[in-house]
């Protein structure tokens, strides 16, 4: 049994114990359901639906659990919602969730807990992104079937929700330059023939689709997706490239 399966396997045993009947599913999404995972640098996407709202005791118990199992994930670690069932069908946007964790928040919570659990909760744009993933590509771990649970986000909702990723790409490209260059090839594909890809998916798509001018940017951001080692990037030529394709983007 891989990495993967290991860790979930005991994230749907524990949660299941924690959660009890309020439990409706897990959800697996991201790059492990898109062929694109790698055990050594990518996240392991989570959602979890629940009929009501969790008490903080329980939150608590929760988040422990996630801290415990998240030492033996990948460097990027697990990254988590917790939503209610009567946000999914029909779907809200933007989406309340009860409960968020990634190793972004890690040291809040292992600093503060009680103000971890009090205030890591709210409205979520990229939830309509996790979800249009979970509806056409998503694995059940464990609960309710997919289509019986969620509803497909409106078009207009998982644009914004990725837009959002990249509206900022012109600056951000210089400090994050493989999120972004393969973000922008994922979201113009979608705004130009409506596919739903992953960041790999995304670049290769670029390929065949952004000038060729641009194909040694998108190929180097491939190759590091690929294979997790990072080098330097020319600045100028990456904001050129950000810069085109957020135009094409909003025309």
């Amino acid at each position: 049994m891989n990495l993967l399966d290991n860790i979930t396997k005991q994230f749907v045993k524990e949660s299941k114990e924690i959660l009890g009947d309020n439990l409706v599913g897990i959800y697996l999404h991201g790059s492990a359901v898109m062929g694109c995972f790698h055990e050594k640098k990518s996240d392991i996407d989570l959602l979890v639906v629940v009929n009501t709202g969790i008490p903080n005791e329980i939150k608590r118990q929760f988040m422990d659990m996630v801290v415990e199992l998240n030492t033996y994930a990948p460097e990027k670690g697990i990254e988590l919602s917790i939503v209610k069932k009567d946000v999914c069908k029909p779907f809200i946007y933007p989406t309340p969730f009860e409960l968020h964790f990634s190793v972004a928040h890690l040291e809040w919570y292992k600093t503060n807990p009680p103000d971890y659990i009090q205030k890591m909760n709210g409205l979520d744009k990229d939830l309509a992104a996790h979800f249009t993933i979970i509806y056409h590509k998503g694995k059940r771990l464990c609960g309710e079937n997919i289509k019986d649970v969620f509803e497909k986000p409106g078009r207009e909702f998982y644009f914004d929700s990725i837009w959002n990723d990249i509206a900022n790409a012109e600056e951000e490209i210089i400090t994050n330059p493989t999120y972004i260059i393969l973000n922008l090839c994922r979201v113009l594909a979608y705004k130009k023939d409506e596919l739903i890809l992953s960041k790999q998916e995304g670049g290769n798509w670029g390929m065949n689709h952004v000038p060729e001018k641009y194909h040694p940017l998108i190929l180097r951001a491939l190759e590091e997706y690929a294979s997790g080692k990072s080098t330097q990037w020319n600045g100028n030529c990456a904001r050129e490239y950000a810069a085109y394709m957020i135009d094409q983007i909003k025309n």
